[in-house]
């Protein structure tokens, strides 16, 4: 990426390039947005990613706003730089094809030492929890109706490769059944179940 932005600096300098304002705010529009869905940003750490930006130069103190109670709120926006580097960040992460490393290809690479009714046990519960994921998901959007269009078409992103997901596993659990294409019933120890 560009500047050497992580994933989440960029999500959080893009937020604030869209319109100044303090962590409470941003905290509420990742949560409003489904981004913690492609993110990694936790309440606690964006604070943090704040001081980075700032430290960097990409973002600056613009105003301290006082709620009726409480302590003051740091609201904060882009420098000239940061809205370079954003730009140039953001137009680097939409064009450049990334490998992707999810736990699932490691889990399969290492099916044979899982005996087969855990295999399908575990393939069950991940079907469950995609449905369930894709209905929240999806209940979050409609919930939504005015929403710009880049922000609908991230969770159209989102949803189109749960689905994909979702088709996938079913015909890889179907495939399972089949008497032919069973995985071994090797374990760890090198013995057959005997399934």
């Amino acid at each position: 990426m560009a500047a050497d932005l992580t994933p989440a600096e960029l999500t959080l300098l893009g937020l604030l390039v869209e319109q100044p304002r303090h962590g409470y705010e941003l905290d509420e529009v990742i949560t409003a947005r489904g981004m913690r869905e492609w993110t990694e940003i936790g309440f606690s750490s964006i604070y943090y990613l704040l001081t980075r930006l700032r430290d960097r130069g990409l973002i600056a103190e613009i105003d301290r706003s006082r709620p009726a109670r409480g302590k003051a709120r740091r609201v904060y926006g882009p420098t000239a730089e940061g809205r370079r580097v954003c730009a140039q960040s953001a137009e680097a992460a939409v064009a450049e094809l990334r490998p992707v490393f999810p736990p699932l290809l490691v889990g399969l690479a290492n099916q044979p030492v899982i005996a087969p009714e855990h295999l399908r046990a575990a393939l069950d519960q991940r079907a469950e929890a995609l449905a369930e994921k894709i209905a929240a998901l999806g209940a979050t959007r409609d919930a939504q109706p005015g929403l710009p269009g880049f922000v609908r078409a991230i969770f159209d992103y989102t949803l189109s490769q749960l689905t994909a997901e979702q088709r996938w596993l079913a015909d890889y659990r179907a495939a399972l059944a089949e008497p032919g294409d069973r995985p071994p019933a090797s374990h760890p120890t090198g013995k057959d179940d005997g399934s």
